[in-house]
């Protein structure tokens, strides 16, 4: 690598030209392709910003000046420029270089983040900050035109546009969140890709405003309305402008030259400034050019095939996705809806069969859920499928708009518990918590696949909100062969033993056959129970669990409000995640830390019973 292996800090790039830098990108997204593909992680968003990160750092003088990133997946390239090039090998993995913005591995990285629609609320903050202790620095948000459609982005435009701080807001569009974007923004935006004409005639009109003979109020009316009409005839930024931006653009997000021109004149401008800029999403691998979300983000995968290296697994999700399909085609009534996610939530087939009935509502999660409810108070059967750390953006919408009016919508909560790779932001380790104390809620996790597809059929004859939590992982092999009937707050005994129960919430169930295998092979018996429902939990159940000596939880959940928690019965010990932030790792590292591994918890399990003999 003639210029990747001198690249050390943002200051090393000062000292290059145009075409040093042009070489710099390619190297860079050789780098990334051969790097990801041994490690997995986002591969097509990156390759798509490397020209932009390459220019703000040249323009922007980092840590000082602060750079926010938003969502952080697409954040390899600044990693690389700011010094983080010999740590791609460990990314994502335990204790190794993290895929998103983490402030505690660089000064670079401004703000923590791995949600979306963020960056720009930061920025104001910290802009406001800036002026109110009387600094001098930049501040720079890149927001995508998916994560710019959320409600909190939008909000964030618009207080941005009333402080007349000085802040650059980089668009970065490349007509992709996740999946294709949707709705009335996306369309708007494709709009002012095609007018380029608008450029110049901009341009021309401002000069000649500028040396027109103003006299009199007429003329000075006359020139506000033509500015005025000029902007929406030629389908301008004029909705950024409304807000309060100083819009410019598009330009070409590949064209480093002129990105570098159009960022240093730009920090001379005073006000909020929103710089639009179009890039190609996985630029530089072809089968990611061709295929952007399919390599959003990968597992390990060769780099002439683009195949994953490892063979597919049947996972939850992937069961998830076959029944809908089939209940998609047993029931008019039903109709899903996604945020941003229609591939990792497993609904691309419901979709491709019934189009007309899935609803990809973009990154929304709070209007994913109250759309639902309108759907479901007009006699339709809504499933929102949305990863559980998501979910939790909608909290409020889930409790007003659903649970008091009691409506029968079904949650399905992907990447709940411990979530491999992806850290802090993404561990689905609240969802019981904040679902279980919600009146009218019902709360189930499957221990199988056909568990899951049991749930969805239970969920469906419901009267109220039923929320069905499982994880990113493959299905459970353990009891495959036995489902007994699903009854409402009751749980599911798989192995009547003595003294001592272990009950396993959802796909604990792998961890707790194990430990009860350990158990029996030291010639103590236990009972195995599935706990299915998280809430309710039956009178009869309760009664049952309080007849044993110990009774030993076992649940990917914090503590406090999980399963363990409610029952509040003297006999019971929980394991369950602490109260801290999980780190990522492969999802057995993280139950190694948490001590929710089956040695770490039939240890204890030992420890207990020889202290209460």
């Amino acid at each position: 690598m003639r210029y990747l292996n001198k690249i050390n800090s943002p200051n090393d790039l000062k000292n290059l030209r145009v075409p040093q830098m042009n070489a710099l990108a390619t190297e860079m997204r050789d780098f990334l392709v051969s790097s990801v593909s041994k490690t997995g992680g986002h591969l097509a968003p990156n390759l798509g910003v490397v020209d932009l990160a390459i220019a703000l750092h040249f323009c922007f003088d980092s840590p000082t000046d602060k750079i926010l990133w938003d969502v952080g997946h697409q954040c390899y390239p600044h990693k690389i420029l700011t010094g983080r090039r010999d740590k791609f090998d460990t990314l994502r993995q335990f204790g190794g270089l993290s895929g998103f913005i983490k402030s505690c591995e660089s000064p670079h990285d401004a703000f923590d983040v791995g949600h979306s629609s963020t960056s720009l609320s930061a920025a104001h903050g910290m802009a406001v900050a800036r002026d109110l202790q009387g600094q001098n620095h930049h501040v720079a948000a890149v927001i995508g035109d998916g994560a710019i459609t959320s409600g909190l982005a939008l909000e964030g435009l618009n207080n941005i546009g009333q402080s007349k701080s000085n802040i650059l807001v980089v668009l970065n569009d490349n007509q992709m969140s996740i999946s294709e974007n949707v709705g009335a923004l996306s369309s708007y935006l494709g709009g002012l890709r095609t007018t380029q004409a608008y450029i110049s005639a901009k341009r021309d009109v401002q000069s000649l405003l500028r040396n027109f003979p103003v006299v009199g109020k007429f003329a000075e009316s006359f020139i506000g309305k033509t500015k005025t009409r000029l902007k929406y005839l030629m389908l301008t930024g004029v909705l950024f402008e409304e807000l309060g931006f100083k819009y410019y653009g598009p330009i070409d997000g590949h064209n480093l030259g002129q990105m570098i021109d159009v960022l240093k004149s730009l920090q001379n401008v005073s006000g909020p400034v929103m710089l639009h800029v179009v890039t190609q999403k996985g630029k530089g691998y072809a089968r990611a050019e061709r295929r952007p979300a399919k390599f959003h983000g990968v597992e390990p995968f060769d780099i002439k095939t683009g195949a994953p290296l490892s063979a597919k697994k049947t996972t939850y999700t992937d069961v998830f996705s076959a029944k809908m399909s089939e209940i998609g085609q047993n029931n008019e009534k039903v109709v899903a809806i996604t945020a941003a996610m229609p591939s990792g939530t497993g609904l691309e087939a419901f979709a491709k069969n019934f189009s007309n009935r899935f609803f990809d509502v973009g990154i929304a999660e709070s209007h994913a859920v109250t759309f639902a409810a309108g759907l479901a108070k007009s006699g339709l059967r809504p499933v929102v499928a949305i990863y559980s750390t998501f979910m939790q953006r909608a909290y409020d919408q889930i409790l007003h708009d659903i649970c008091i009016q009691n409506l029968p919508v079904i949650f399905a909560l992907d990447r709940a518990g411990a979530v491999a790779a992806d850290g802090e932001t993404h561990q689905g380790i609240f969802d019981l918590s904040f679902l279980a104390h919600m009146p009218n809620m019902t709360v189930l996790a499957p221990r199988s696949g056909d568990e899951l597809a049991a749930m969805l059929d239970f969920a469906l004859v419901q009267d109220g909100p039923v929320a069905i939590r499982y994880p990113k992982a493959e299905i459970s092999a353990v009891y495959d062969d036995f489902i007994s009937p699903i009854e409402l707050g009751k749980g599911e005994i798989l192995e009547s033993g003595g003294e001592i129960a272990i009950v396993a919430v959802g796909s604990m169930i792998d961890t707790a056959h194990e430990v009860w295998e350990q158990l029996r092979a030291q010639n103590i018996d236990a009972t195995l129970i599935n706990a299915r429902f998280v809430k309710p939990i039956s009178r009869e159940t309760l009664q049952d669990l309080s007849k044993f000596k110990h009774v030993f939880i076992l649940e990917e959940n914090v503590f406090r409000g999980g399963f363990g928690h409610s029952l509040n019965l003297p006999n019971v010990y929980t394991f369950a995640m602490p109260d801290a932030f999980p780190p990522q790792g492969t999802r057995e590292e993280i139950f190694a830390w948490a001590k929710l591994d089956a040695n770490s918890v039939f240890e204890r399990i030992l420890e207990v019973l020889s202290e209460k003999a």
